[in-house]
């Protein structure tokens, strides 16, 4: 199974922030939208990712404290060193690659470069639980059958 059957389940939309902005905006954003990451870009498009700001950017933010959150700009915070998946990516290999590089949320971009949706490890590990319970409940019919 690969990661686009995911994003076909969970849908493309992928939240973003601007590397002006401020960690309060990244905060007000994280907990408005229930989320863990936002994807740092130049554009609306999305066409150009910078990077990635994550709660635990915010907590070492927070742990320096050296200035204020609304003080703090997200390109002085955010992680530049992405780690990217495909679309044609197993999920096998995603959950391999972010337990890896201890990452929990990964953007998914097309060969040209193009940022197609965000997967979060909370996503993979649904999908092993449904997919497990699937095999579960065939397997006890068959048995009983």
């Amino acid at each position: 199974m690969t990661l686009q059957e995911i994003l076909s389940a969970k849908g493309t939309k992928v939240l973003s922030i601007s590397p002006q902005a401020t960690l309060a905006d990244v905060v007000q954003k994280l907990v408005n939208f229930n989320c863990g990451s936002l994807v740092v870009c130049e554009n609306e498009d999305c066409s150009h990712m910078r990077g990635i700001v994550t709660e635990r950017d915010i907590l070492r933010a927070c742990a320096a404290g050296k200035k204020a959150l609304d003080l703090v700009r997200v390109e002085e915070v955010m992680s530049h060193d992405l780690v990217t998946g495909s679309p044609s990516d197993t999920i096998q290999f995603a959950m391999g690659v972010m337990t890896q590089r201890r990452v929990r949320h990964l953007p998914i971009v097309e060969d040209d470069g193009k940022l197609v949706g965000m997967i979060s490890i909370g996503d993979l590990v649904k999908h092993q639980h449904d997919q497990l319970s699937m095999e579960n409940h065939y397997l006890k019919t068959y048995i009983q059958s």
